[in-house]
């Protein structure tokens, strides 16, 4: 599973690596331990808000790390669906919509994962060269307890894909997060494809990850601790 990551480049820095199109929403500060429930960046596909009509555009928006499913009745069901398996996102009744019609990258630097040693869990930051663009899925809720007319009604959230760890990483943990190459994250984000055949295919297609992973100070542990030491080897 992937519970904690870094995301640390601007939103000049994503926008470039993502071709964005339209930014949405307030920068997120850098973090070097992300985690359930806060508010993270997300890249998505989608009509401006003013013309629904209009071809949709790439942008980058913030979310709620943690699904809310559109038919739940209230956001705490989130903190549960921050991981989506990726073999079967076409069928779960929490994400299949999603899948169809609002699959999205989560951009991260790198994830956390955490070995069973000798009694203990000992913390390993997993990266590759550039920023890692997670395969997830984002979802809008609308608020029951907010007015129509507030703005803040809509909570949007995401959920991240993942995936049987490759045997590189399945010493550390037996899953990993769905992570899209360049080629394939324009067929990804496309809301033109909606049949749950096609979503499958393209999961079938995205290649297992090549990670390297190095051990990290318990530090990580705490989410009250966020600065770039957590990124230290041991």
């Amino acid at each position: 599973m992937c519970g904690r990551y870094a995301s640390t480049r601007s939103d000049s820095d994503l926008q470039a690596v993502f071709d964005i199109a339209e930014t949405v929403g307030a920068e997120v500060p850098p973090s070097y331990n992300v985690a359930p429930t806060q508010t993270v960046r997300t890249v998505l596909e989608r009509s401006p808000k003013d013309e629904p009509e209009a071809d949709a555009v790439r942008q980058l928006r913030s979310a709620r790390w943690g699904l809310i499913p559109s038919w739940a009745k209230d956001a705490k069901i989130g903190s549960r669906l921050i991981n989506a398996r990726s073999e079967t996102i076409t069928e779960k009744p929490s994400f299949k919509k999603a899948a169809s019609r609002r699959r999205c990258i989560v951009p991260a630097d790198g994830y956390y994962e955490w070995e069973k040693r000798d009694g203990a869990k000992v913390p390993y930051f997993l990266h590759q060269d550039g920023v890692l663009a997670m395969a997830g899925l984002y979802e809008l809720w609308r608020d029951p307890t907010k007015a129509e007319d507030d703005e803040a009604r809509w909570v949007w959230s995401v959920t991240v894909l993942t995936s049987p760890a490759a045997d590189a990483l399945g010493h550390i943990h037996d899953r990993s997060p769905v992570v899209l190459p360049p080629d394939l994250r324009a067929s990804w984000l496309d809301p033109a494809v909606t049949d749950l055949g096609d979503v499958r295919d393209l999961l079938a297609a995205i290649p297992e990850p090549r990670l390297e992973p190095y051990e990290v100070s318990t530090a990580v542990n705490s989410v009250k601790n966020n600065s770039p030491e957590l990124l230290t080897p041991v």
